[in-house]
């Protein structure tokens, strides 16, 4: 089988990270700048592996930098697991693209799993019952049983576990990390999408993220 020229691997890079941001990320998160920074991480790494790969140049260098890059960019912002893992996926299309000559139809056939497994893995309805947040509640809760009571009777859900992050018995009250699964057809304290969400119901605000 024959090698796809490296402007054929250019142009598949190109159209996965499009689709990849534009077909995938934005219309489930809405997040403009993360959509910059997709775009701009993908077409850098692309030209710089692309150039090292027709240099004499060690390819591992300029993985390396990349790395120390891409450590100190995820650190620069608060990101959450699902855009750390678009992150990767950007950058990962720009090796495959600029570095994949060698490897031919593999590199195509990489970057296409790569898109599938994100296609998939961040599905609205896969998981969709179940949620994290965290939540500030205007009670101290010493006893691990009746915080989980009072987080089910309040969310409406199965809690999986509850962490307590801060357990304040001066000013009573109780910072938790919530990990549950709303049943069907019942309800929950938060918005979707991502956004910070306050409390419904008596005896708690909401000063986390939900997750699905």
């Amino acid at each position: 089988m024959t090698q796809p020229p490296q402007l054929v691997l250019y142009l598949v890079d190109l159209v996965a990270v499009l689709v990849l941001t534009f077909g995938l990320y934005f219309p489930r998160h809405r997040r403009r700048d993360l959509v910059v920074a997709y775009l701009g991480v993908n077409v850098g790494v692309l030209a710089v592996a692309a150039t090292l790969a027709r240099s004499t140049v060690g390819a591992g260098l300029g993985l390396g930098l990349f790395g120390v890059l891409s450590i100190i960019r995820l650190r620069s912002t608060e990101l959450s697991q699902h855009e750390v893992a678009y992150y990767f996926a950007a950058l990962a299309l720009g090796l495959l693209g600029g570095l994949g000559a060698s490897a031919g139809w593999l590199g195509v056939a990489g970057s296409a799993l790569i898109l599938v497994v994100m296609a998939a893995a961040d599905h609205p309805r896969l998981l969709r019952r179940h949620r994290s947040q965290v939540i500030m509640l205007d009670r101290a809760f010493p006893d691990e049983a009746g915080l989980v009571a009072y987080l089910e009777q309040l969310l409406g859900a199965h809690v999986h576990s509850a962490s307590v992050q801060r357990l304040d018995l001066v000013n009573d009250t109780t910072l938790v990390d919530v990990r549950y699964e709303v049943a069907p057809g019942g309800g929950v304290i938060a918005s979707s999408g991502g956004a910070p969400v306050a409390a419904a119901l008596p005896g708690a605000t909401g000063t986390g993220q939900v997750s699905a």
